[in-house]
């Protein structure tokens, strides 16, 4: 099934999507904030940019996104997981009840949207979840406007040392029990960390940018490299 995301990771992230936030500050620590804000700096966007954000959960990246933007800009959150954008809607609205992020259903390898659409795509921890990492990163290059940006935000692994044994000790053991306690999801916290495990070195990972078409491909490695965030461009006279 590497041409399309995976069923059981969409039940997996519609069940947990009531405490998605709350576990997500608390088993990082509340790095996540961090790591999220960092992203948004990357970016060098025009203040009435264009910005889509693929699985997009609960709609942290695009709130913090769009808070760096004018009321021109025009982000949208994708995301398969119904329960995820369920949870994003209340979130978005502004105070007289409008959305300020546009939520729609869509599934990485068949993104709703022409070619040549926006300035930047963004996705937040959700790459790992996706077999065919390429293709859905060609289907980001399609979607980009020629110079746009993609932004990639993921979950690694320390390289070495004493905080890689006491990072995989929390991850391994800690976190599957925190995350079983609180979400009531017996599997989920448990593939968490299998996932992050199986995820490619960062410099692996930029060659895959680079083979499916982005250029100035770059990477930074975040909290002593327990995240990594990457950055790419598309071509300024790409035919796609």
């Amino acid at each position: 099934m590497k041409s399309e995301e995976l069923p059981f990771v969409r039940e997996m992230f519609d069940r947990i999507a009531p405490h998605y936030d709350f576990l997500n500050r608390l088993l990082s620590l509340r790095r996540d904030v961090q790591w999220r804000r960092a992203l948004a700096e990357a970016l060098s966007l025009p203040p009435d940019a264009r910005l889509l954000d693929v699985a997009c959960g609960t709609g942290d990246v695009a709130l913090e996104i769009l808070g760096r933007l004018d009321s021109r800009a025009v982000v949208v959150g994708a995301d398969f997981a119904l329960q995820m954008l369920h949870s994003a809607r209340p979130k978005v609205l502004d105070d007289h009840g409008r959305p300020r992020v546009h939520l729609t259903a869509g599934d990485a390898f068949a993104l709703p949207f022409r070619k040549n659409s926006f300035d930047a795509v963004t996705i937040a921890f959700g790459i790992r979840n996706i077999q065919d990492k390429v293709t859905v990163l060609g289907r980001f290059l399609e979607v980009l406007k020629p110079g746009g940006q993609v932004a990639v935000l993921e979950l690694a692994t320390p390289e070495a040392g004493l905080l890689r044994r006491a990072y995989l000790s929390y991850f391994n053991r800690l976190l599957p029990l925190l995350g079983r306690f609180f979400s009531r999801h017996a599997f989920a916290y448990s593939y968490l960390p299998a996932s992050v495990a199986q995820f490619p070195p960062a410099a692996v990972f930029a060659r895959l940018m680079r083979t499916a078409g982005f250029e100035q491909v770059r990477y930074r490695q975040l909290t002593l490299g327990i995240a990594v965030l990457f950055i790419g461009r598309k071509p300024p006279q790409s035919s796609l």
